[in-house]
């Protein structure tokens, strides 16, 4: 990983995205610092869509997508990416699947919550459980005393032995029914939004995370960037990103927006 602030000028003329995490990546100790919010403002004058990509509930992504300085969000870690048109204030809310498929999907996590629970004293379902719809998050250090890896690593095989596919974030493991995944519904998103193909269009972006979930985005955009804390993460993450802030966190988001932005002398 190199410094950002070493990435060269001539790429960064090129940016027209910037995907982010949330969680870790934008906020910092759970709080979403001012000049984040500065950052994302500065990205939207410069013309630079911004678009956060995360495990975070669709409640939470609802207001995300109306309040925030954004142009829309994937949300869930893929389960669906909404939009918020000013023009027509109007919500548009993709969903990977069907509502009755949702339903379904929500009942057979309902039982694997229980076994989870059973089998790992001491996690917690999240906070934000509630406000979801597509899948469940295990809390195993936001809310309570942090779990060690290897309980960690036990929610995901009983996720996976039920069929599941599981991610390990900085605070929750979520597990979901369903062959999706961030880079998955950003890729329909950048195609029904936007009508651009992310393949074709991946160099014009930046996308920066903090932790395992990102990993498909790390190894699929060449203009990846970690903010400082994935270094936390060094050893259980299969493709790491290609370049790093010094600061962590929403300081590393707004250190990263700083010298994206950064008129050349």
């Amino acid at each position: 990983m190199k410094p950002f602030e070493k990435f060269p000028g001539d790429l960064k003329k090129k940016i027209r995205y910037v995907l982010s995490d949330i969680d870790d990546t934008l906020t910092l100790n759970g709080r979403l610092p001012a000049v984040v919010f500065a950052a994302m403002e500065r990205l939207k004058k410069a013309g630079i869509r911004t678009i956060p990509i995360t495990g975070r509930p669709a409640g939470w992504c609802d207001h995300i997508a109306r309040m925030w300085p954004v142009d829309g969000l994937v949300g869930e870690n893929g389960a669906f990416y909404f939009r918020y048109d000013d023009s027509q204030r109007k919500m548009q809310r993709r969903y990977f699947k069907t509502e009755d498929q949702r339903n379904a999907d929500r009942q057979k996590l309902e039982k694997l919550k229980l076994e989870i629970l059973k089998k790992i004293p001491g996690c917690r379902v999240s906070a934000d459980q509630a406000y979801r719809e597509a899948d469940l998050a295990i809390d195993y250090c936001e809310d309570i005393p942090p779990l060690t890896m290897k309980d960690v690593e036990e929610i995901v095989r009983l996720f996976e032995n039920a069929g599941a596919r599981a991610k390990i974030s900085s605070i929750h493991v979520n597990g979901w029914f369903g062959e999706y995944d961030k880079l998955a519904m950003t890729r329909i998103l950048f195609e029904e939004v936007f009508k651009d193909n992310l393949e074709t269009v991946k160099r014009d972006v930046i996308f920066i995370g903090d932790s395992p979930n990102d990993v498909p985005m790390f190894q699929f955009f060449p203009h990846s960037v970690g903010v400082a804390n994935i270094l936390e993460f060094k050893d259980k993450i299969a493709h790491e990103p290609a370049w790093v802030t010094q600061k962590e966190g929403g300081y590393g988001f707004a250190e990263m927006v700083d010298q994206l932005l950064l008129k050349p002398e």
